[in-house]
């Protein structure tokens, strides 16, 4: 088999698209770097859109924890502290578990049955359990970031008459995400690789669609020689963490636009001379 006919074969089978069986021997580079490639979309996915909620639930948590009512930041501090203390990996297990006991006919809301079997799927009930870590962390982070605006900046808004909504979007917001943005980027790249757990926990790959590792870990159960497809998938790994970093640096420009020499670039300007 050319190697075309294998990029024609395996490139989507991760979604269901292409040849349904996986190669059962004399797996050559071609096979693996397709099936690995493949599967890296469905990391893809975790983490863009467990990224994007998380963003959003992440901030009204910060909001929450930093809020005087106890309503608002007793439930906030709990909900951090639990999803920060414990390891992902039982999460992910508790989650699947919990899900699985819904009744398969649905749940009844109000009159109406709402099916839940959905949910016991890789696509929707892990996408949950990574929004809810993730927003876990990045709130402690932008919490951080919030009690670290400066004085001067919410004093200034005060005399100019801001107040309210308008005082936070204008500038306390603006300046919590400067500040946090750095962190915020390295908890991107941790959620990028903890996508990697989803089909190692109790989360089933339907039909053999698996992620990255799950393809890698196929060929490593049977060639045993873990020093082929394991560092393919780290390459592909690495290859999304340098896009990560470029896609973040450039926000982080947009961020800091404002600020003397932020629009320079970093260039690599060797001693030669004393």
């Amino acid at each position: 088999m050319s190697c075309a006919q294998t990029i024609t074969d395996y490139a989507l089978r991760s979604l269901g698209y292409g040849e349904r069986l996986l190669p059962r021997s004399d797996f050559d580079l071609c096979q693996q770097f397709v099936l690995i490639g493949s599967g890296l979309i469905w990391n893809v996915y975790f983490a863009f859109f467990a990224l994007l909620f998380g963003f959003f639930l992440a901030n009204a948590l910060a909001l929450a924890k930093a809020s005087p009512n106890p309503w608002l930041r007793k439930p906030a501090e709990a909900f951090i502290f639990l999803f920060r203390g414990s390891p992902l990996f039982i999460q992910f297990f508790l989650a699947y578990e919990a899900l699985v006991m819904l009744p398969r006919a649905g749940v009844e809301i109000f009159g109406l049955t709402v099916q839940t079997s959905w949910l016991t799927r890789a696509w929707a009930g892990a996408l949950i359990v990574l929004t809810l870590n993730t927003a876990a962390y990045s709130a402690q982070i932008f919490h951080g970031a919030l009690m670290a605006v400066p004085k001067g900046d919410l004093e200034a808004a005060d005399a100019y008459g801001l107040s309210g909504w308008k005082k936070f979007r204008r500038v306390m917001w603006p300046t919590m995400m400067r500040l946090a943005w750095p962190a915020y980027t390295n908890e991107a790249i941790f959620l990028f690789h903890a996508t990697t757990l989803v089909f190692f926990s109790a989360f089933p790959a339907f039909q053999q669609r698996g992620d990255s590792l799950y393809y890698a870990s196929y060929f490593v159960d049977r060639t045993f020689n873990p020093f082929v497809a394991y560092p393919i998938a780290a390459g592909y790994f690495i290859l999304g963490t340098l896009v990560l970093i470029s896609v973040f640096g450039m926000v982080n420009r947009r961020l800091n636009r404002h600020l003397p020499g932020a629009a320079r670039r970093i260039r690599y300007r060797p001693l030669l001379l004393r």
